[in-house]
């Protein structure tokens, strides 16, 4: 995947990679001595079942392993994403 700025990532929708929904963007998780990120942190939609993904209270935590694409969207593997 090409470079990404974290403020290019701000608010964005983040989609599975077969087209559901699974909510918004609202932060990031980051190794401070690597600068890697490591999850995304999903604000989930209300009409995405989130059970059986990590959370972390009412927020969703994406590992960004599982980004596949960051345009318009943000997709993820859906099953990349599970705990």
């Amino acid at each position: 995947m090409n470079t990404i700025f974290s403020r290019s990532l701000a608010r964005k929708q983040v989609m599975s990679s077969d087209g559901m929904l699974i909510g918004q963007i609202k932060n990031l998780l980051v190794d401070l001595d690597s600068g890697e990120v490591i999850d995304l942190i999903v604000k989930p939609d209300h009409t995405f079942d989130a059970s059986g993904y990590r959370m972390d209270g009412e927020m969703m935590l994406v590992p960004f392993e599982a980004v596949k694409d960051a345009r318009d969207y943000i997709v993820v593997d859906r099953y990349l994403s599970r705990k």
